[in-house]
Order: C-alpha cells, then structure tokens, then sequence
C-alpha cells in the first residue's frame, strides 16, 4: 500500500516539475520579444550601432570604434538627413537636429582620438544623451 505522503509528494513534484519547464520555455520568447521590440523602432539600427562602438570603447577598441561611429555617421546622413521625403530631417527637423548634435558629441571624441583615449566619463555621458535622444524619434 503506497503512504498518503507519497502520493502528495509525487504529484508536487510533479506540478514543480511542469512549472520549471514552462518557465524554461517562455523565458527565451519573452526576451527576444524585448529585443525584437528594439530592432524593429525606427531608430533601432542607430542604437544598435552606438551600442557596439560604446562596447569596443569600453573594452579599449578604440579603432573599432572609431570605425563603427564612421559608419553609423553616414548611415545616419544618408538615410535621415538625405532619405527622401520619409527621411526625419524633413519630417521633423527638430528633433533630427537634436539627435545629430547629440550623435556628434558622442562620436567626434572617439573618431578624432588620435591614438589617446579620450575621458571615458565625457564618452559615457555624451552616449546616454545620445541615446535619450534616439528616443524622441521612436
């Protein structure tokens, strides 16, 4: 004859054991929805750009990044600034001017170094405005 407790502790170890694999299963959706959510903003790809030359900033990558802030640089000009009638500057030059200035203090210290780190509380302040910025146009 099987005990009472047995029975209860086989069927909640039987519910913990289906709550973990549903959490094992949802977790990884629930994050690439966040990240989906990034991605597909309207200024997504300009974040992700400044994100990785921030990140080979910290790291000491200073060519890196300094080569990812020219390309992000010119994705910009040509895609906001140059992009036809859906391109920000001409949607709202406001905000597109307050992004390009931003965009500018964040990268300018980086791609002119020079071979000489530039101070990295100036980088990661200028970055967090930049990205504060980005947001106005999401």
């Amino acid at each position: 004859m099987i005990s009472p407790f047995y029975r209860t502790f086989r069927s909640l170890l039987a519910l913990v054991v289906a709550a973990l694999t549903f959490f094992a299963a949802t977790a990884p959706v629930v994050a690439q929805e966040k990240k989906v959510a990034q991605k597909n903003s309207k200024m997504g790809a300009y974040r992700a750009l400044a994100q990785h030359m921030y990140a080979d900033f910290q790291k000491g990558d200073l060519a890196a990044a300094a080569e990812l802030g020219t390309i992000l640089e010119r994705l910009w000009d040509k895609a906001e600034e140059y992009g036809g009638d859906t391109a920000l500057a001409k949607t709202n030059r406001k905000v597109f001017d307050e992004i390009d200035k931003a965009m500018d203090l964040f990268i300018t210290p980086i791609t002119e170094a020079k071979g000489k780190p530039p101070d990295p509380a100036r980088v990661k302040a200028a970055f967090n405005v930049y990205m504060e910025k980005l947001r106005l146009a999401d």
